[in-house]
C-alpha cells in the first residue's frame, strides 16, 4: 500500500491503518520535544544501513513515551519504514506475548497462533529483508533486551530499534552507533504552556491568575507528569490566585525526587470517595496494560464501586467516573475507536500504578494479596472487605494445603484470626465486627481478576469449585472443558462472568442470581438455548454471546412464551443483548420486547421475516445502538418485501446494517432518525435505480460518521444538503463505484475521507474534494487517506 496524502492535524497513513491501537496515547498536549524529536528522527533515518538501536532514558514522568510516540507517528517515519511495531516491555514481561504482539503488528494478522509455533523464528522470517522500526517501550533490565534483541534480524536495510528506559545503565548497554539520548526537563516557558493547555483548554489565562499560574508551572521543575497532574487538581479548584499560590508553595518545598509521589498523593486526596476504589482497582492490571474501557466499567459496577439510587444510570455513572479520572490525568487514554473516536482503551502511568499498589496495602476499602508475598504487607483491615486476587502461586498453595488459609505460608494466621479458615463454609467476621457493621456480615472474597494470571484449564476449574466467593471471573482466553458447568455451580456470588466454551445454555448459569454481565465466546457453531432460564436472571445488564438462537414455544393468544413454569418476568435491567440469531416471527421478537430498557441490540435474521421487527415505536425509546444482519445474499431474489419489515427505533444514535437490500424506503427510514450519528453499511445490495445510490433529496441531519463496506453500487448521487454534519467518510472495498459525489466539498464539518480497495477514480475524486475545499476556504482542514 502507498501513502497518497497526509494532511491536516496529525498524520494518517494507509500503510499503518492500525497505528492508533499499536501505541499508547495519553491524549496529552505535546509541548516541547521539537528539537528532541528532530534529533532522534535523524538517527533513525540517516546513518548506517545496519541494524541500529536508539535509546531514550530519563526519570519517570519526564515524557520518554510521549517523545517516542511523537517520533513514531511522524509522516517521514511512517513513510520511511516498511514495518512498524510498538510494544511495552515493563518489569514483568512474557517473551512470547511480546513477540506475538510485534508479529501481529508487522503482519496485521489477528488470528490465533498455536502454542507449539516458534514465534521467534516466525518473526525473524517476517522481518528479514524489510526495513523495520520496533519500539520497545519501558525496558527495565539488560536481560530483557538480550532476550528480545536476538529475534530482530541484522540486515543492511536501515532497520532500527527504539528503546525507552528509566535506567541509564540499560540505555548505555544497548548503545550501538549512537549515544543514548538523555531526555531533558521542560523549560519554564514550556511548563507554563503545557499547564495552560491542560487547565484552560484553548482559552487564555485570566490576568488575575497569570502570576500564580507562572509560579505553579515554575515549581513543577519541568516534569510533564507533575504538570498535568497539578493541572488536574487546580482544574477542580475555584479560580482564585490565593488558592493557586498555595499549590505553588506546596510544590516549592518538594525535592525533585519527591514531586511525582507527593503530587499523585495530592491528586488522590482530592478525589471524591467513590472514585478512589475505581482508580486503585485499575492498578491490579499488569504494568502498561491497555484496559478495555467497556470491560472496566462493567467490572466497577460488578464490584459495587458504582452506586446510584437510579440503577438504570449505573453505566452512565461509571462513564462519568472514568471521565473524571481522565480529566485529572490520573488515567490515560491508550486507544480510541477509529470511526467515532470514542475511548476504547485506557491505562495508568507507571508512577500512578506504583502509587496505587502501595495504597492498596494501606487503603481500608479492599486489599490485594500480592505475589510474591511481602513480609511488611498488611493483610487485614478492620473496616475492609478482604479481597484476595488469585494468582498462580496462591492457587498452588491453596491446593497443596487443602484450602485452609491458616496453613498457607503467605498468610499470617494472627492477621486472619477473625475469620473461620475452612473455605467450605463462609468465613464470617467475628460477632463484635458484625455488630460494627450492623446486620451486614463480612467475609473474604476471592476474585479472579482479568489478566492476573493464565491458569491451566483443569487447575482453574478445580480451584473454582473451592473458591466460591468469586465475584468477577474472566476465563475467555481459552476454551474451557465441559466440566465448567459443574464448576460454576458453587459460584453463587458471581456478578461478572466471561468464558469461552463449546456449548452453552442459560440453564447452566441461571442459579447465578446476582449475575450482571455474561460474555460467552466459542469457536464452533451457533448454539440453541431455551428462554425459560434466561428470564430468571433478573439482575442481568449485559449479555454478549458470539451467536445464539432462542428456542421455545409461544402461546399465540397471550403472546407469551410457554416456559417450564409460569412466568411474566421482564428483564428491566438488561442494557445490552448481543448477538441473538432469530427468525423474525410475531413470537420470536418478543424476546427483545421483554427487555424494554435495551440500549444496545445485535440481531442476526436467519429466515424471511413475517412481521415488523419494531412495530411499537414507544417500546424501545432507550435503544441507541442497533446492529442488524439480515442474512441476504446477492443470489436471493428480491421479492420478500424486507423494507416493510424494518422499522427503526426513533432514538438510535448508531446503526450498523449488514447483508441487507437497500431500497429507497430503507434509505428514507434511516434518514428519519433525527439523532443518528453513526451509520455503517456492510455488504449491502442496491435495489431500484440500477446500481445508483441516490440521496440527493434525502437529508441525514445528525450523521457524523458514515462507513460503507462492500456496497454493490456503481454510482452515488448526493446534494450538499444530504450530509450537513458529516465529519468522517470511510469507503472500503466498493470495487464498482466510480467516484465520491463532488457535493462533499460543500460539507463544512468534513474532516476525513478514507478510501481503501476501490478504483483509482474514487481516490481521485477524494483528492478533488480536498483541493476544492482548500481553494474555497483557504484552509487545509480535510485529511485524505487512500490505499
Amino acid at each position: 500500500m502507498e501513502v497518497v496524502e497526509t494532511c491536516g492535524k496529525g498524520t494518517l497513513s494507509s500503510a499503518e491503518p492500525s497505528t492508533k491501537h499499536n501505541f499508547p496515547s495519553t491524549d496529552e498536549e505535546v509541548v516541547g520535544f521539537v528539537k528532541d524529536a528532530e534529533s532522534i528522527m535523524k538517527k533513525l533515518i540517516v546513518g548506517t544501513k545496519e541494524l541500529d538501536v536508539i535509546s531514550i532514558f530519563g526519570m519517570p514522568g519526564l515524557g520518554k513515551t510521549t517523545l517516542a510516540r511523537k517520533v513514531y507517528n511522524n509522516p517521514s517515519i511512517v513513510n520511511y519504514f516498511d514495518v512498524k511495531a510498538w510494544c511495552s516491555v515493563s518489569q514483568a514481561y512474557n517473551r512470547r506475548t511480546l513477540l506475538l504482539e510485534i508479529f501481529k503488528q508487522a503482519t496485521r494478522d489477528k488470528s490465533e497462533i498455536k502454542e507449539d509455533v516458534d514465534i521467534a523464528d516466525k518473526l525473524q522470517k517476517t522481518l528479514k529483508g524489510r526495513r523495520y522500526l520496533i519500539v520497545l517501550d519501558d525496558i527495565w533490565e539488560i536481560d530483557a533486551w538480550e532476550d528480545l534483541g536476538l529475534c530482530f534480524p541484522k540486515g543492511e536495510d536501515g532497520s532500527r530499534v527504539m528503546v525507552t528506559t528509566r535506567i541509564e545503565e540499560v540505555a548505555k548497554h544497548l548503545q550501538h552507533r549512537n549515544d543514548p539520548y538523555s531526555l531533558r526537563f521542560l523549560t519554564s516557558e514550556e511548563s507554563w504552556e503545557l499547564l495552560q493547555k491542560k487547565v484552560f483548554r484553548g482559552e487564555s489565562c485570566p490576568p488575575n491568575l497569570l502570576e500564580a499560574g507562572l509560579q505553579v508551572a515554575e515549581h513543577c521543575k519541568g516534569l510533564p507528569l507533575v504538570i498535568v497532574l497539578i493541572a488536574g487538581i487546580i482544574l477542580k479548584m475555584e479560580r482564585k490566585a490565593s488558592l493557586w499560590l498555595e499549590v505553588a508553595n506546596d510544590l516549592s518545598s518538594l525535592a525533585l525526587g519527591e514531586q511525582g509521589t507527593k503530587v499523585i498523593q495530592s491528586s488522590y486526596d482530592h478525589l471524591e470517595d467513590q472514585l478512589k476504589p475505581c482508580l486503585l482497582y485499575m492498578a491490579l492490571y499488569p504494568e502498561d496494560y491497555k484496559i478495555p474501557v467497556s470491560d472496566l466499567l462493567k467490572l466497577w459496577i460488578a464490584e459495587e464501586f458504582v452506586e446510584n439510587i437510579d440503577t438504570e444510570n449505573l453505566e452512565e455513572t461509571s462513564r462519568i467516573f472514568l471521565n473524571d479520572l481522565l480529566k485529572r490525568s490520573l488515567v490515560m487514554v491508550s486507544g480510541r475507536q477509529e470511526i467515532n473516536g470514542a475511548i476504547e482503551y485506557c491505562s495508568l502511568h507507571d508512577l500512578v500504578r506504583e502509587f496505587c499498589l502501595r495504597k492498596l496495602i494501606e487503603e481500608k476499602h479492599f486489599m490485594q494479596l500480592a505475589v510474591p508475598y511481602s513480609s511488611n504487607q498488611q493483610l487485614y483491615s478492620k473496616e475492609s472487605r478482604l479481597c484476595i486476587y488469585i494468582h498462580d502461586e496462591l492457587v498452588k498453595q491453596l491446593d497443596h494445603y487443602e484450602y485452609r488459609l491458616d496453613k498457607i505460608p503467605m498468610f499470617e494466621s494472627k492477621q486472619l484470626d477473625c475469620y473461620e479458615y475452612q473455605l467450605d463454609n463462609i468465613p464470617m467476621v467475628k460477632s463484635k465486627e458484625t455488630k460494627r457493621f450492623g446486620q451486614c456480615s463480612k467475609f473474604i472474597q476471592f476474585i479472579a481478576h482479568p489478566k492476573s494470571n493464565i491458569w491451566n484449564r483443569s487447575d482453574s476449574l478445580h480451584s473454582l469449585v473451592k473458591l466460591r466467593f468469586v465475584q468477577a471471573l474472566q476465563l475467555n482466553e481459552r476454551e474451557l472443558p465441559s466440566s465448567w458447568v459443574k464448576a460454576v455451580q458453587s459460584l453463587t456470588h458471581l456478578r461478572y462472568l466471561a468464558i469461552c466454551v463449546e456449548k452453552f445454555d442459560f440453564k447452566w448459569v441461571s442459579h447465578l442470581l446476582y449475575l450482571q454481565t455474561l460474555v460467552v465466546d466459542y469457536s464452533r457453531y451457533p448454539f440453541r438455548t431455551s428462554t425459560a432460564a434466561f428470564w430468571k436472571m433478573t439482575k442481568l445488564r449485559h449479555v454478549k454471546i458470539n451467536s445464539f438462537i432462542f428456542t421455545g414455544e409461544w402461546d399465540a393468544k397471550t403472546g407469551r412464551p410457554i416456559l417450564e413454569e409460569p412466568s411474566e418476568s421482564t428483564l428491566e435491567n438488561l442494557k445490552t443483548l448481543r448477538t441473538c440469531r432469530v427468525a423474525v416471527s410475531d413470537a420470536a421478537r418478543k424476546v427483545w420486547w421483554r427487555c424494554p430498557n435495551l440500549e444496545k441490540l445485535s440481531l442476526q435474521i436467519i429466515s424471511v421475516p413475517s412481521c415488523s421487527l419494531f412495530p411499537l415505536p414507544e417500546l424501545h425509546t432507550r435503544l441507541q445502538s442497533l446492529k442488524l444482519d439480515a442474512g441476504c445474499s446477492y443470489e436471493d431474489k428480491y421479492e420478500v418485501g424486507w423494507s416493510s419489515y424494518i422499522d427503526f427505533p426513533s432514538n438510535l444514535r448508531k446503526l450498523c446494517i449488514r447483508n441487507i437490500f437497500i431500497t429507497e424506503e430503507i434509505v428514507s427510514k434511516i434518514a428519519k432518525l433525527q439523532k443518528l450519528e453513526s451509520l455503517e453499511v456492510h455488504r449491502g445490495y442496491l435495489v431500484g435505480n440500477g446500481q445508483c445510490l441516490d440521496v440527493r433529496y434525502v437529508e441525514f441531519p445528525a450523521l457524523k460518521f458514515f462507513t460503507i463496506f462492500v456496497l454493490f453500487m456503481e454510482e452515488w448521487k448526493a446534494s450538499e444538503e444530504s450530509f450537513p454534519m458529516l465529519e468522517k467518510l470511510v469507503v472500503l472495498n466498493c470495487e464498482d463505484l466510480d467516484e465520491i459525489p463532488p457535493s462533499f466539498a460543500d460539507i463544512p464539518t468534513l474532516q476525513l475521507i478514507q478510501v481503501e480497495n476501490c478504483m483509482d477514480s474514487v481516490g481521485d475524486s477524494a483528492m478533488d474534494i480536498k483541493r476544492e475545499i482548500e481553494e474555497n476556504t483557504g484552509c487545509d482542514t480535510l485529511q485524505v487517506l487512500i490505499s
